[in-house]
């Protein structure tokens, strides 16, 4: 099943997802669903918040990433905890696909240090360099109703402004379908 993909302006975007308690829901399928729905709108990593979930899930895949040094990771994440964000600072222009059509350089560490459970609640805690690093720190983000959007300055925000707005209001050429928080039905 492919989910419309929440647009900016949404509260739920902004707020902090709660955590996934073991047999409460279907992780499996719901990962399953958000990787179907990533993939449909060519994206490397989505949050249950970005389909309307505002659960602590989300996923991760590399594959569709033009990049020797990276490789191919695929993963799911459950309940995430960032345990340490260090390295040099790097900056790096982002995307999201709740803000498509904008793109701007965010600045972020270089390592993560996470811990985790799989869709199968096996227990994980792994240090992510680079792009991966980079990647998890932005969909981590997602789970505490942090946008890439928020990491710019106030000059910037303002400047896109109107490119929010309608991207709000769903006045956005994209592949994929969403769902826009001020759209008029």
């Amino acid at each position: 099943m492919i989910y419309p993909i929440v647009m900016y302006g949404d509260p739920v975007l902004k707020k902090k997802a709660i955590a996934i308690e073991p047999g409460s829901m279907d992780v499996i399928s719901l990962a399953e669903y958000m990787f179907e729905t990533m993939y449909a709108a060519n994206g490397v990593g989505l949050a249950a918040p970005q389909i309307g979930q505002s659960v602590q899930l989300f996923i991760i895949d590399t594959s569709q990433l033009d990049d020797e040094d990276v490789g191919d990771y695929k993963q799911v994440f459950i309940n995430p905890e960032i345990i340490s964000e260090n390295g040099e600072k790097w900056i790096f222009e982002e995307g999201c696909l709740s803000i498509p059509t904008i793109r701007e350089d965010v600045e972020r560490n270089n390592t993560v240090k996470i811990k985790y459970v799989d869709e199968q609640w096996e227990k994980h805690e792994k240090v992510f360099s680079g792009i991966l690093a980079r990647i998890i720190q932005h969909e981590y983000d997602h789970i505490n109703g942090i946008l890439f959007t928020d990491h710019l300055s106030p000059l910037k925000k303002r400047l896109l402004k109107g490119k929010l707005t309608d991207i709000s209001k769903g006045k956005v050429e994209i592949s994929y379908r969403i769902i826009a928080p001020l759209a008029k039905v």
